[in-house]
């Protein structure tokens, strides 16, 4: 993130599986038409690189620029660019709130799931902005924890939610970025502003055994649970049952599981 936003959910491989699962077609179609062969793109907390180079091979011959504050996640996109051969793709450390670019740099400046886990989200949306040229496009996507729904209900799941509120809130952040991104985007100056919203769906066997094990291990075994136990939240026990309870869900042959997202996309001025 920065100096000032903590990312809550850590690098244990039980965050990375999420964030390598994601791509262009399933985690920012409401942006395609707007990656033009030709353009310059920004994509702001980029991670592994996965939606990035899938960017960078829509808009070839033009450029995108991935930006993360871990060191270690960009080695990791430069290796899958590398595999990928995708040559107009670069990887650099940054903060979102002090972008190290000259104004109206980029076509496209894009973020997805970042606004959520930071403590100034219009500050952020500001410098993302001054950095798009003008006409050019600043989007953003982001989960919306408050909208989530799955069956059947575990309660051992019944945790879930409430702690892993506490934990970010604590952290600065906002769960519930989705339906708040119009109003952020607003604040930040943005005027012209087009708002969708998009979801992710698990329901098979595979789905609910991967999905399962990438949020229910984090409570467990990644920077939220020690959050969570560290700052009173929950227990060992707590996050253990929690655990359960989705492991339990995974195991239901009826199992399913909606995430819903906000997305904005935004002419800057």
């Amino acid at each position: 993130m920065s100096a000032r936003g903590t990312y809550t959910h850590g690098h244990h491989q039980t965050v990375l599986s999420s964030h390598r699962w994601r791509t262009v077609e399933n985690s920012a179609a409401y942006l395609v038409e707007h990656l033009r062969p030709g353009s310059r793109v920004l994509d702001v907390g980029c991670g592994p690189g996965t939606i990035t180079v899938g960017m960078a091979e829509l808009v070839a011959p033009g450029h995108v620029t991935g930006l993360d504050a871990a060191e270690q996640v960009l080695r990791d996109a430069a290796r899958f660019a590398e595999e990928r051969r995708a040559g107009n793709v670069t990887f650099v450390t940054g903060d979102v709130y002090a972008l190290d670019f000259p104004d109206d740099t980029f076509d496209v400046v894009h973020a997805h799931q970042v606004l959520q886990h930071l403590d100034d989200p219009v500050r952020a949306l500001r410098e993302m902005r001054r950095v798009c040229r003008p006409g050019g496009v600043v989007a953003a996507r982001d989960a919306d924890f408050g909208t989530m729904a799955w069956y059947p209900e575990p309660p051992g799941m019944d945790a879930w939610l409430p702690v892993y509120y506490r934990v970010a809130r604590g952290n600065g952040g906002e769960p519930d970025a989705g339906r708040r991104l119009v109003t952020w985007a607003r604040q930040a100056g943005l005027t012209d502003i087009t708002a969708t919203a998009s979801s992710w769906c698990f329901a098979t066997p595979e789905e609910r055994r991967w999905w399962s094990e990438s949020w229910g291990g984090r409570m467990v075994r990644s920077s939220v649970a020690d959050t969570a136990v560290s700052h009173g939240h929950a227990t060992r026990d707590d996050l253990r049952r929690v655990h359960e309870g989705w492991q339990e869900w995974a195991a239901a042959e009826d199992g399913w599981f909606a995430v819903t997202h906000g997305e904005i996309v935004c002419r800057a001025g």
